[in-house]
């Protein structure tokens, strides 16, 4: 039996909702930099759960969906009150959280189209609430409720800071949700594909992928680069720095990847984010240091960066704290788990592959008193 390590290059399914041929990402055969220039986030989710884009009633009836569904029921935001929240890592808390939301949901062992639906909207609509509740609970802030007329991206960074944000902080946001929504096999889209598999239920196919989505090999990537970033500290330390990490053979987050060879599509738009934004919050050096570590990882080791490169400047820009990136992460992608888990209810299969035994031949048990 040939065994792949990693599933590297295996097709494991077949799906309709997003592709990387020949390093171009598509969504439903849209190119990433025609969305990620052209369109809301709200139209990205309709066209990766319906397969098309939405006309315009069809656009305004999810935005009211997604508005309508935006509260979370207040037990769950008092649940944040039980633990010691500063201890506790984001994503450990919206684990948790997820799962919790599906007590609070009379549809949530439903399987009907309609009931999975409507849970869909619901976790999309909500997964913004909690990790700003979150954020805010843990500051000893209030949580505040959703504005109804301001777009999801728009009302995330409401939600964070109490600010209405700027036209470019709102098109910078918008633009890493759409980037992030969806991207092919990836490991929590697999994760959440043979959780569902098993045709259990859409909260706990969120929650598995959400666990996935927690390791640094996968959304905990750009909270590493701005580690990296933050204890560079000036651009006068990044040469030394690096180096130091190559000389030593240490992995430089943000860059490579496993599925693109000449580089991630999605990175320039976030590069371009950062230089904006972070001239308007009047820390340019932070872009400078981010490019000049850019340029000496192409020049000795020719990875280019991915998405999580530069996404973690972006973010800080915004005001987002550093554990909050992969959080982040995961209201973009939960659009993605959706679609994927919805294609797999539709033709679904149990996901069980088989595994290549090297252990020890056959061997004859021993009673304990003779070993």
């Amino acid at each position: 039996m040939a065994t792949t390590k990693g599933l590297e290059g295996v097709v494991a399914a077949e799906t309709k909702i997003s592709s990387i041929i020949d390093d171009t990402l598509t969504y439903v055969g849209y190119n990433i930099d025609d969305l990620a220039e052209n369109a809301s986030f709200e139209e990205v989710v309709y066209l990766l759960w319906h397969t098309r884009l939405p006309k315009a009633d069809e656009l305004a009836e999810m935005k009211q969906q997604l508005a309508d569904q935006m509260e979370v029921p207040q037990a769950v935001l008092d649940h944040f009150k039980t633990y010691d929240i500063k201890a506790v890592h984001p994503m450990a808390a919206l684990r948790t959280v997820v799962s919790l939301l599906a007590l609070y949901d009379e549809d949530a062992e439903v399987m009907s189209d309609e009931a999975n639906y409507r849970k869909a909207i619901k976790l999309q609509a909500r997964m913004a609430t909690v990790v700003t509740a979150f954020a805010r609970i843990r500051a000893g802030k209030e949580p505040i409720a959703p504005k109804k007329d301001l777009s999801y991206a728009a009302n995330f960074l409401y939600m964070l800071s109490g600010n209405i944000p700027e036209p470019i902080e709102e098109e910078a946001f918008n633009k890493a949700l759409v980037l992030h929504a969806d991207h092919e096999l990836n490991a929590s889209t697999f994760t959440a594909r043979v959780c569902v598999a098993t045709l259990s239920d859409m909260y706990s196919g969120v929650t598995a992928a959400i666990g996935a989505l927690k390791g640094p090999l996968h959304g905990g990537a750009n909270e590493q680069v701005m580690k990296m970033l933050s204890e560079i500290g000036s651009i006068d330390n990044v040469e030394s720095y690096i180096q130091n990490k190559l000389d030593n053979k240490e992995k430089i987050m943000g860059f490579g990847h496993r599925v693109y060879r000449q580089g991630d599509p999605r990175a320039k738009h976030l590069r371009d984010m950062s230089e904006k934004l972070t001239k308007l919050n009047g820390n340019p050096e932070l872009y400078e240091m981010s490019v000049k570590i850019h340029d000496m990882i192409v020049e000795q080791k020719h990875l280019p960066a991915n998405v999580d490169f530069f996404s973690a400047s972006v973010y800080d820009a915004l005001g987002i704290e550093h554990d909050l990136f992969t959080p982040v992460f995961a209201v973009s992608r939960v659009s993605g788990w959706v679609a994927h888990i919805l294609e797999q209810y539709a033709n679904n299969r149990l996901i069980r592959p088989r595994a290549e035994y090297v252990g020890p031949g056959m061997q004859t048990y021993v009673p304990v008193e003779e070993r």
